[in-house]
């Protein structure tokens, strides 16, 4: 079985920055794309920035573009969310997911096999 752990989230100032850790462990699993999705209080989830495991392309969604950076670390099997310029519009339940095999986008939630339980960002104006 594969875990995948967020960490990370709290309380932050609009304008401050968070990090956020995602360590994934348990059975051993060949990764194509790791990601991070966010949900708010009566809003769908959505996409918010991917990175390919081989390569380290990374993808990112328009409203988080210039102000979110995501990186990997594959010895640690752990990918990271950098924030910065934090706005009380990205307060939400942050989730990491983690995908196999290509099948229909890195944006698309229907893309990942694992996910984490999410953590808590809240940024107070």
């Amino acid at each position: 079985q594969v875990q995948l752990v967020e960490s990370g989230g709290g309380l932050v100032q609009a304008g401050g920055s968070l990090r956020l850790s995602c360590a994934a462990s348990g059975r051993t699993f060949s990764t194509y794309v790791r990601g991070w999705f966010r949900q708010a209080p009566g809003k769908e989830r959505e996409f918010v920035a991917a990175i390919r495991w081989k390569g380290g392309s990374t993808y990112y969604a328009d409203s988080v573009k210039g102000r979110f950076a995501i990186s990997r670390d594959n010895a640690k099997n752990t990918v990271y969310l950098q924030m910065y310029s934090l706005k009380p519009e990205d307060t939400a339940v942050y989730y990491c997911a983690a995908d196999r095999d290509f099948r229909v986008g890195v944006s698309s939630a229907d893309e990942y096999d694992y996910w984490g339980q999410g953590t808590q960002v809240t940024v107070s104006s």
